[in-house]
């Protein structure tokens, strides 16, 4: 899967370039035939459509379905959309997550402006250009779609008028001692901050320091080593002190200090140390000194993988949680996150304490570096999926405006999502906002401002099995 991301920036690439230079072909040919000053005055045109319109990463086809199956025992059932309202076909089964699979398909302007559906008083956008079968998110909206009175309104689409309805099942998972797995600081925050804000007993164990691209600390007089170890010292803190905004006190938060991006070269050489790439530290003990517990990887500090295996296992012994929340291993493709959840199931076959379920996230996508797409505070729609994915179970809590604005703060403290954007990137947004009229939140200029603070939390449910 990390292959399959690799190739799609390489094609992406390599068709931009080709693109630029017909472009430019095309521009001097113009120049030549008619005025010199066409060619800097198309530029500059050329460039302001690109920013408004051509520079998200979306590497599939708006005609493309997205492909998801559910478990056999997932109840399901045709409804129609009768008057801009939703109708059932059936009794609706018992269960709090609700999954429309609909088609979309986009009008003229929904090329050029994200369309978008309304549910209720929802909003949940897809790619421009989108005409396929989609998949909205009515969680939260039981009783109103129960009585037939939900509404479905296209902005910039139109939407199918029948689909299938999913209604899935789950247990009170906040009820559950919980383990949270975050690759880095913020992961947890991102993926689960309403969850584990309203959980009854969780703890959080932070993989890596999160030490790379200190670039910005360089500024206060640091070489890029020194910058490099206090991004990591600033990044560990996060990852003890934040969850307290959540409710987590630290004696159910770990930091394990190993290092960012090297944790598929320890996977593949197991007892080989990988020190950091940038910090020129190799010893994970320059960040432990807070953990509430000893760990085996203490005696010597080497970030190896035997020693974060068994770091887990010690901390699944202790914590001893019913279900695990970490990385969708084939959904999200950051090399940091499918090892750790590599790394988590590992430990739990070597454990004597395994727990039952996983609850598996997405903070990184293949195929759309914009999902959730719209605003924030809107709901969740299922991610692009256009390579089938395992048939699980989906569980999607809501969280409302208090909520949301809590998860959005703790994210706000996040050392790695301050700073002002850089200058480009503060031009483009102003020529979205201006042509397209997109819009971001107050609370942060951090991209994760608006993707990750919103009415709904999305997770995949895996049994855990021998």
């Amino acid at each position: 899967m990390i292959a399959r991301k690799q190739r799609l920036l390489k094609a992406h690439r390599r068709n931009k370039r080709l693109v630029l230079i017909a472009a430019l072909l095309v521009l001097v040919g113009l120049g030549v035939m008619l005025a010199w000053w066409l060619v800097p005055l198309l530029m500059l045109v050329g460039w302001i459509a690109h920013e408004a319109w051509f520079a998200d990463h979306l590497f599939y086809r708006g005609s493309d379905n997205y492909q998801y199956r559910f478990p056999d025992d997932v109840p399901q059932q045709p409804v129609s959309l009768v008057s801009g309202k939703v109708q059932l076909s059936a009794t609706l089964a018992e269960g709090e997550t609700l999954i429309l699979a609909i088609r979309v398909q986009h009008r003229w302007l929904g090329r050029w402006l994200d369309p978008y559906v309304e549910v209720g008083d929802d909003r949940q956008d897809f790619e421009r250009g989108v005409a396929g079968l989609r998949f909205l998110n009515l969680s939260g909206q039981r009783e109103v779609l129960r009585r037939g009175e939900l509404s479905l309104r296209g902005r910039h689409c139109q939407i199918g008028a029948t689909g299938t309805l999913y209604v899935m099942a789950n247990p009170a998972y906040g009820k559950q001692r919980s383990m949270i797995l975050a690759p880095h600081a913020d992961d947890a925050e991102l993926a689960a901050f309403g969850f584990y804000s309203a959980s009854d007993e969780v703890s959080i164990v932070t993989v890596t320091q999160g030490e790379i691209e200190a670039q910005s600390y360089q500024r206060l007089g640091l070489d890029p080593a020194q910058a490099a170890r206090l991004k990591g010292r600033l990044r560990s803190w996060d990852s003890l002190a934040i969850p307290l905004w959540g409710g987590v006190e630290a004696s159910h938060c770990v930091q394990l200090g190993y290092y960012c991006l090297q944790l598929p070269s320890m996977a593949s050489e197991p007892d080989k140390a990988w020190g950091s790439r940038e910090s020129g530290e190799s010893d994970t003990r320059s960040v432990r000194q807070h953990n509430p517990l000893a760990l085996p990887g203490d005696q010597d500090g080497a970030p190896t993988w035997t020693n974060l295996v068994a770091d887990l296992v010690a901390l699944l012994e202790h914590f001893r949680p019913e279900l695990i929340v970490t990385p969708h291993p084939e959904l999200d493709p950051h090399a940091d996150h499918v090892a750790t959840s590599q790394a988590i199931f590992t430990a739990i076959r070597l454990s004597r304490w395994r727990p039952s379920t996983a609850l598996l996230y997405a903070n990184h996508l293949h195929d759309n570096d914009r999902w959730p797409m719209g605003p924030a505070g809107m709901g969740i729609a299922l991610p692009p999926a256009i390579e089938a994915l395992p048939a699980d179970r989906l569980w999607s809590p809501t969280l409302d405006a208090t909520k949301q604005l809590d998860k959005a703060m703790a994210l706000a403290m996040q050392h790695d999502l301050q700073g002002a954007l850089p200058f480009k990137r503060r031009i483009r947004r102003l020529i979205q906002r201006l042509l397209t009229g997109r819009r971001w939140p107050a609370t942060g200029e951090n991209e994760f401002l608006r993707k990750a603070v919103r009415r709904h939390e999305l997770f995949w449910v895996r049994r855990i099995v021998d």
